[in-house]
């Protein structure tokens, strides 16, 4: 893992890895993000959020339309929708599996996996592309 000190936006206090890191200041409230959402909703983003902190920290950052998930760096996000959550996870390789149903290279070493679940249970079998995008967010990729 990298281990340069973060730099804190001084306007809305969130931590980047980079220096300046573009980003929509704001802070929002995680609840909004479940109302009129069905209660599996709410049981995905759970089971989701205990599955990364099985792997260590994790900061939960609530943004406008979404959820981000940070070690050092973003490496996950959920989208709930009323019924299902969409989501993305960034890992170091083009991985073209049946979980993903849109696969996006931002650089040689960043792709975005983008996925859909409707039930908890499926969580589970995101786990080690899960682990993958943990390392990704410690930024080990680039070590």
């Amino acid at each position: 893992m990298i281990d340069r000190p973060l730099w804190t936006c001084p306007a809305c206090g969130r931590s980047f890895a980079n220096r300046r890191q573009s980003h929509a200041c704001g802070r929002h409230a995680l609840a909004p993000h479940f109302e009129g959402r069905s209660e599996d909703v709410r049981r995905i983003f759970d089971a989701f959020l205990a599955m990364l902190e099985s792997f260590g920290p994790v900061t939960v950052l609530p943004e406008k339309s979404r959820i981000a998930f940070q070690v050092r760096m973003s490496f996950a996000q959920l989208t709930p929708r009323r019924h299902w959550v969409n989501g993305h996870f960034v890992l170091a390789r083009r991985a073209e599996d049946p979980p993903f149903t849109r696969v996006e290279t931002i650089s040689p070493r960043n792709h975005v996996h983008h996925f859909r679940l409707g039930l908890a249970e499926a969580v589970e079998g995101l786990h080690g592309y899960a682990r993958e995008a943990y390392a990704v967010g410690r930024q080990e990729h680039l070590g």
